[in-house]
């Protein structure tokens, strides 16, 4: 669905096919209800293609209202998603890589699928690791060392 306004007013359309559950992994499936597509049209070059065909895509995914995300994962995927977290709790990917709609549709999608796996992956805990005896005596050895060195630079008493 294609709206024309002036000669240089930015076109939207939304989503006019079904697209269906997104599937990222095992657990979690992206319903299509919690994504919204949008189509403007893209800048930079394209020749006359770029003032017709709406190709850029911005993809709206509901994250907060997600019944399929835990919450552990809702919140990796905030820090992952960082400037891209709306205040209203969703994620917005504007892709207008390719002069294809299609393609930038799918690479949308691609990198929303990538950003959910990501933020799925919990971190590894670090275990704390104690210094070897060794390495803590070469360190003394050499703070002392420096020490000397510095108390010999102090005023020369005759």
């Amino acid at each position: 669905m294609l709206r024309r306004h002036g000669p240089f007013s930015m076109s939207v359309s939304t989503t006019p096919a079904y697209i269906g559950p997104m599937r990222i992994n095992d657990d979690i499936t992206i319903e299509d209800w919690e994504l919204t597509e949008s189509f403007t049209r893209a800048s930079g070059p394209g020749g006359q293609n770029v003032n017709k065909v709406s190709t850029a895509v911005e993809l709206r995914f509901e994250a907060e209202r997600s019944p399929n995300i835990s919450l552990p994962i809702k919140t990796r995927l905030r820090r992952l998603a960082g400037r891209r977290w709306t205040a209203d709790g969703a994620i917005v990917l504007f892709v207008q890589d390719t002069r294809s709609q299609a393609r930038n549709r799918e690479l949308a999608r691609e990198r929303l699928a990538e950003l959910i796996t990501k933020a799925s992956v919990a971190p590894k805990r670090r275990i704390k690791t104690k210094p070897t005896y060794g390495s803590v005596k070469r360190r003394l050895k050499a703070k002392k060392e420096r020490g000397e060195v510095k108390a010999l630079r102090g005023k020369v008493d005759e």
